[in-house]
């Protein structure tokens, strides 16, 4: 498992990501995560979709708060051909409470604590804190990825504009 640093910061401190990085242009490797209710849930069973895969380090902080909040807005407009993920390591159990505290309805979450799966397929687990590096993943519906940002600072949010226009142009 290669490993990567100079990337991303937490708080301005360098951190090491785990895994082989995927760039723009690869077929977007399956994985396997839980939904809320405790049941895998693989990428490939989004086939035939466009797929916003977003990552972040925790429900439970501020920016992953705003992040998903305005993804489940965005999803709701961006209609049926689109899924959106919220990928993170909180358990199956807190996101699902996370969820219905907040009204998310558009995107599903999913969790990563099981195998970190998604975090070392993808190359964004954080060795440190063995959380989820902020990125974003738009997959286009063969799964080839057509956009990826790692945000370089986990504390900061992603390019909402760039992901949205990726994802518009390819449904």
């Amino acid at each position: 498992m290669s490993e990567r640093k100079g990337i991303v910061t937490m708080m301005g401190n360098p951190v090491t990501l785990v895994g082989d990085e995927v760039s723009v242009g690869d077929k977007a490797p399956d994985f396997t995560a839980l939904d809320n209710g405790l049941k895998e849930k693989k990428l490939s069973d989004f086939k035939g979709k466009v797929v916003i895969i977003a990552a972040v380090p925790s429900l439970d902080t501020p920016v992953c708060e705003l992040e998903t909040l305005r993804f489940n807005t965005e999803a709701g407009a961006l209609g049926e051909a689109v899924q959106v993920l919220t990928v993170s390591m909180d358990l199956p159990f807190a996101q699902k409470r996370w969820c219905a505290a907040k009204g998310i309805g558009n995107l599903m979450t999913v969790s990563d604590h099981r195998d970190a799966d998604f975090g070392q397929k993808y190359g964004v687990l954080m060795k440190e804190s063995r959380l989820l590096a902020r990125s974003i993943f738009v997959l286009d519906r063969e799964g080839v990825v057509k956009y990826r940002e790692i945000v370089p600072e986990i504390a900061k949010e992603p390019n909402y504009d760039a992901v949205l226009d990726a994802a518009k142009s390819l449904i």
